[in-house]
């Protein structure tokens, strides 16, 4: 299970190092780099939780597998697009074949596994998801080092031939022993909800809040969610039963991983351009940089049950963000010529906080349901991974992007104009360009890196602010430390939590 977690969330992270050889390798506009690694997430968010559904109806080892398979396909075919907008369609499909895997992958932890060992397994799957990124980080900057972006998505078609096999040899097949009626409605609400608000965030941080296709798709999203709410609420049998959101545990967990991810995808996003354009580090040597949040996320997972039994969720939840506020907020304040240490120094915390809020709020999360509805549980957590990922995206980058360009000096307007043009662009095209300049070169490059460094740092200062305010809902809303020393993971908690909730009480 967590090879396949594995594959479907290095795709989200392995092809931001890849975007400037398919810059150049495909000719391909600011705008089209922006679909080909988005194009993915939005089809990922907006399928993820009615295909988890899916699997809890017709067994959730046959979804995954199948999902393996076309994840596979597409990969290999998007490694021999010719075109922007083959790709395009290539990582659509993927995304869809990844709907498909993901909520398999927890919700055969969770309904395989006792009782007893139902909250480790939980911790090293939530381990998985976030050291993900990561690996799969590290993985294309190998690939990259020796062959060109078309390799990434060969070796994501080979890793997938392996998933099937461990999965065929190995997975067990569970599914809900009693499925009632498929929610047609609820499903076209969540998927067109969730969809539309990626795309609004796509498009409206690339080209502008106003534009008649965002309005559209912000009222498309609004429209989604009204309707899931009012079909929700007077269906027999919903996708997912609004009512759900009044269990604190649900709610809690549900705020504090689509936070985590908020700030985790916005991070290496920002994190991986300081690396490479301030320290000036090669694609592998970045992802290598950022090793030690991966272990440090992995170590922490497998003893955030143990946190959890001795402190609550509530504080598990709240001290975790809390971390990572403070990590975020230490590293806005790095400046061109601080270097790799102090950068390591935020990691650390950085990693504790997303190791602790994510085994935390995952088993707040699939511990508000029952077995038989775990594909929908899991499905749900990995929707609100994949829109905290693009919220976080979008939110940073549109922080960075003002603050960038307000950060530059009066003086680049006197440059050649092509040398200006490209480092009121972005600061990867300032850089190239001060290469080119000559004796003004240098100057032009420090005042590209400090330009970098005022929009690194008012990103990661509005990010750290969003983590406190989570911090502090969590401490409200989320349930306390459960009697008899079980905390959310064991039976009492099942229990107590099927009494608030009429799916489960059903």
């Amino acid at each position: 299970m967590c090879l396949s977690l594995v594959l479907v969330v290095a795709s989200v992270s392995a092809l931001n190092l890849a975007l400037p050889d398919l810059a150049v390798g495909l000719s391909a506009s600011s705008s089209a780099l922006t679909w080909i690694a988005d194009g993915y997430t939005v089809a990922l968010a907006a399928l993820v939780l009615p295909l988890g559904a899916v699997g809890d109806r017709f067994g959730r080892r046959k979804v995954l597998l199948a999902g393996n398979v076309v994840f596979g396909a597409a990969s290999l075919a998007a490694a021999f697009a010719d075109s922007t907008s083959m790709l395009i369609v290539w990582r659509v499909v993927m995304g869809a074949g990844a709907a498909m895997i993901m909520p398999g992958t927890l919700s055969t932890i969770t309904a395989s596994f006792p009782v007893a060992q139902r909250s480790r397994g939980v911790a090293v799957w939530s381990g998985f998801a976030a050291a993900g990124a990561v690996l799969g980080m590290l993985a294309a900057g190998a690939l990259l080092e020796a062959w060109s972006w078309r390799s990434i998505f060969v070796a994501s078609a080979v890793v997938a031939v392996a998933s099937v096999a461990a999965a065929a040899f190995l997975a067990p097949e569970t599914k809900d022993p009693s499925p009632g009626r498929f929610d047609r409605t609820g499903t076209a609400a969540t998927a067109v909800a969730v969809g539309g608000l990626v795309f609004a965030i796509i498009e409206g941080n690339e080209n502008g809040w106003t534009e008649p296709p965002v309005l559209a798709a912000v009222a498309v999203t609004v429209l989604g969610l009204a309707a899931y709410v009012f079909f929700g609420l007077r269906a027999a049998e919903p996708l997912l039963d609004p009512r759900l959101f009044r269990k604190a545990g649900f709610r809690a967990g549900t705020l504090s991983v689509l936070v985590q991810f908020l700030a985790l995808f916005g991070f290496f996003f920002i994190g991986l351009q300081y690396l490479q354009l301030i320290l000036g580090y090669s694609p592998f040597k970045s992802a290598v940089a950022l090793i030690p949040v991966g272990v440090v996320v992995l170590s922490v997972s497998k003893v955030a049950p143990l946190l959890v039994e001795r402190a609550g969720v509530r504080w598990a939840l709240a001290g975790g963000l809390m971390l990572l506020a403070g990590a975020m907020f230490w590293l806005a304040q790095l400046d061109a010529s601080s270097g790799y240490l102090p950068f390591l120094a935020g990691l650390i915390p950085a990693g504790v906080g997303i190791g602790l809020t994510g085994a935390s709020g995952t088993s707040a999360i699939v511990s508000s349901l029952g077995p038989e509805q775990q594909g929908v549980a899991s499905a749900m957590n990995d929707t609100t991974r994949e829109v905290g990922s693009a919220i976080g995206i979008a939110v940073m980058g549109s922080v960075f992007s003002s603050h960038y360009r307000d950060a530059l000096p009066a003086a680049i307007g006197k440059l050649p104009p092509p040398a200006a043009e490209a480092v009121h662009r972005a600061p990867a095209a300032g850089l190239e360009a001060a290469a080119r300049l000559g004796s003004a070169g240098p100057q032009t490059a420090d005042w590209v890196k400090d330009a970098f460094m005022s929009g690194l740092s008012a990103s990661l200062t509005v990010v750290s602010v969003i983590l406190a305010v989570a911090a502090l809902a969590c401490v409200l809303v989320a349930p306390g430390r459960r009697a008899g020393g079980t905390g959310p993971y064991g039976p009492e908690h099942a229990e107590a939590e099927a009494e608030d909730s009429p799916v489960l009480a059903r």
